[in-house]
């Protein structure tokens, strides 16, 4: 009988990792501001928060990153399908600007790869190329 409830607990515990580690991110849209950008605040503490950020093709995209991490990890983030890269200095406000051209789901990460984060870019907000 033990050996049935250890199988159970080993099985549950495996799921929840797996969930934990690979299971949807919580996300969140960009707002529409004045102007025709799309605008977000991202915490930089232990990751990005929000991890999900969804946006438009062809609207530029402002995203505003507050790092609270004093981790050298969080010292950079970068886009490398869209070719950005911003230091991040702790306690201060730093505005990443781009303009995404083409649909899909990016993946931006800290400066070793470590903390990461997804870009999931709608098609149709504004008329840019829909080639990858």
């Amino acid at each position: 009988m033990k050996a049935v409830w250890a199988t159970i607990w080993i099985t549950i515990y495996t799921l929840f990792l797996a969930w934990f580690f690979f299971g949807p991110r919580a996300g969140a849209r960009a707002r529409s501001q004045p102007g025709g950008v799309q605008e977000i605040d991202v915490t930089v503490q232990g990751g990005y928060s929000p991890p999900r950020i969804v946006v438009r093709q062809g609207v530029p995209v402002r995203l505003r990153f507050r790092r609270l991490d004093t981790s050298s990890c969080a010292e950079r983030v970068i886009f490398p399908d869209f070719n950005v890269s911003r230091v991040l200095p702790v306690g201060e406000v730093t505005t990443v600007e781009f303009t995404p051209d083409r649909d899909g789901t990016f993946t931006f990460t800290c400066g070793m790869g470590m903390y990461r984060g997804t870009l999931v870019v709608e098609a149709g907000g504004g008329g840019g190329s829909h080639a990858h």
